[in-house]
């Protein structure tokens, strides 16, 4: 598919270790069996209370890692740009607009379980525009992934390359988006590898994914993805249902 009609947003994957791995040592001894049960989930309590309050932490109830900079979340809905990386009709009624990193596992979820539905069911149709928006920071990697998609819009294959990406994802910052293995993507894609391994080493793109990033903190952004359906923010890959819910309601008014 050609993406020349395009006119161009981690929740990350909290872990806490299962009760049963904990060990609270005292005086150098474990805990006998129903202390260390009790102790253990004091300090997962408290982990999690003072990691979702904490200015570094989590946001509260959204499992989401805090951004530096971010303001809080918007109540109600907000003034938010497409930027240039869009796909689906102009004069759809409804916008969306995703804040992702394409090393987030939780956007690849996201890219899985609404953007390949919402694009069958209502982009085709003319009902909905998808916009997506980096909010790369996650490591260099991610600021990579995002140059190299942007190298990829320049041929036309912005969304062909994004959908590559996120079918690629193998943990953060572990060589999966190597510049080497984004040049290969390209290759494997049919691009100009030329014209995209010439871009990609310019870093031409990076200003414009900081500019992205941003732009997503000024608007209540603190992690990804988060997804603005019409201005109404829906953060974390929520099930496909919330947001159609949302968008059948912007297309009932």
């Amino acid at each position: 598919m050609n993406d020349q009609n395009i006119h161009e947003a981690h929740e990350s994957d909290v872990t806490i270790q299962e009760a049963q791995t904990v060990k609270v040592g005292v005086g150098g001894s474990n805990l006998g069996t129903p202390a260390a049960i009790i102790a253990g989930a004091a300090i997962i309590a408290a982990a999690l209370y003072f990691g979702l309050q904490g200015s570094s932490g989590l946001p509260t109830g959204s499992g989401t890692p805090v951004a530096p900079g971010a303001p809080s979340a918007p109540t109600e809905p907000v003034d938010v740009s497409a930027g240039d990386l869009v796909l689906g009709d102009a004069s759809a009624p409804v916008l969306i607009v995703e804040w992702a990193d394409f090393q987030c596992p939780f956007c690849g979820r996201l890219h899985e379980t609404v953007f390949l539905p919402v694009r069958e069911q209502y982009i085709a149709s003319g009902q909905v525009r998808w916009a997506y928006r980096d909010f790369a920071f996650l490591g260099q990697e991610s600021v990579d992934a995002a140059m190299a998609a942007r190298c990829a819009n320049e041929q036309g294959k912005f969304w062909t390359y994004h959908d590559n990406l996120f079918e690629n994802q193998a943990g953060e910052n572990q060589n999966a988006f190597s510049r080497d293995n984004l040049k290969r993507f390209a290759r494997e894609l049919g691009l100009d590898t030329a014209q995209f391994n010439t871009c990609l080493d310019s870093d031409k793109y990076e200003d414009a994914v900081m500019a992205d990033t941003n732009a997503g903190r000024d608007v209540g952004v603190s992690g990804t993805p988060t997804t603005f359906v019409n201005g109404r923010m829906l953060s974390g890959a929520q099930p496909l249902a919330n947001f159609t819910k949302v968008i059948d309601e912007e297309l009932n008014k």
